[in-house]
């Protein structure tokens, strides 16, 4: 299998080699966070068994409590990534302030991650996965700040998540299309069987948590009406829709048959402009999405394109095929449309108050 199956190392060499000045740095970091997801791998594997279920009893920066595997997965990448002096710095959900290298200079980039994304279906026994985020640091030989990580993510240099379901499988851009790698566990390596990843520009399916739509802007429940009229509506199709309550395994899913996902900005907590994290979540997510053919926005424009103004930032985040992002965006730009006169959207209807 090895003879006819690259590697994910031989797959970053042969990467390499198209820029002969590039140092070896760049592979071995990309190799410690595969490093941290086979060994994360094997602990969400033994669930149960491994006594990793349940709260850690402490609540993150984010406000939300900490699961045992989020404290475990945080620490594992840390393990494996400080070690190298390739990072100068790192920057996770799970750290209030960033892990700073200790020689101030040392290490060319800047790694942002969600160690454990979906944490809340573990003990369910669902899939949950790690993202990350690949910076270059500033040229300036200094130590790293906090600062350093505001990047729009179009300056991101690589980008990727795990996910830990059936198969372990690393997915992973360089910026040169979508590769995805599967963990085989006789072997340890993760060897690739999914070249170049794409997403079609249409789809008949969809995914966003319905229990929000009281909440959601208008354009949202617009388009997400027109979807659920069907074949008789203004789409004139049938449409599907999904949520798993992990971005990981949405944009897996998305990855590999297409679809569009949708966490918008709504007025649940007017305080939020959003729900998941820019820097370590839709930053990475939008640059693999957008490297397969597909477009990763804010509801209203290209979330690459945002200039973070804090390491914890949230956003509103849609993505998947094109031309459904591209609607919702158009939806976003256009005058407020009448609500479809449906029987699904009445006052006693799916998405409605019976008040």
């Amino acid at each position: 299998m090895l003879t006819k199956t690259r590697t994910l190392t031989q797959f970053l060499i042969e990467e390499r080699r198209r820029f002969p000045e590039a140092s070896g740095a760049f592979n071995s970091l990309v190799l410690a966070v595969a490093l941290a997801c086979k060994s994360l791998s094997k602990r969400v594997a033994h669930g149960a068994l491994a006594g990793m279920y349940g709260a850690a009893g402490e609540v993150n920066v984010q406000g939300e409590s900490q699961q045992k595997l989020d404290v475990l997965a945080n620490d594992t990448f840390l393990h494996c990534l400080q070690w190298g002096g390739d990072a100068r710095g790192m920057l996770s959900e799970e750290m209030e302030q960033p892990w700073i290298n200790e020689v101030d200079g040392q290490g060319d980039y800047l790694l942002a991650f969600d160690p454990l994304d979906g944490s809340s279906n573990i003990d369910v026994n669902l899939s949950v996965g790690s993202v990350f985020s690949l910076l270059r640091a500033p040229e300036e030989r200094k130590r790293a700040e906090a600062r350093d990580f505001l990047q729009p993510g179009a300056r991101q240099i690589a980008a990727g998540y795990a996910i830990y379901g059936p198969a372990t499988m690393l997915v992973l851009t360089v910026g040169r299309g979508v590769y995805g790698f599967t963990l085989d566990p006789e072997i340890g390596e993760f060897l690739l069987t999914h070249p170049r990843m794409t997403i079609a520009p249409q789809t008949k399916e969809f995914a966003i948590n319905a229990s929000n739509s009281r909440f959601w802007e208008p354009p949202i429940k617009r388009y997400v009406e027109e979807c659920l009229a069907g074949i008789h509506g203004p789409r004139g199709k049938d449409f599907n829709m999904r949520w798993i309550a992990s971005l990981v395994a949405e944009a897996h899913r998305i990855l590999t048959r297409g679809g569009v996902f949708m966490y918008p900005r709504d007025t649940k907590d007017p305080s939020k402009p959003g729900r998941l994290r820019l820097l370590y979540e839709a930053n990475p997510i939008g640059m693999l999405i957008e490297q397969a053919g597909g477009r990763a926005s804010t509801g209203s424009e290209p979330v690459l394109k945002v200039q973070p103004d804090s390491p914890h930032q949230r956003i509103g985040f849609v993505f998947g095929s094109r031309e459904e992002v591209e609607r919702i965006e158009r939806y976003h730009a256009e005058p407020p449309t009448p609500e479809l006169d449906t029987p699904l959207f009445n006052l006693r209807g799916l998405f409605r108050s019976n008040s």
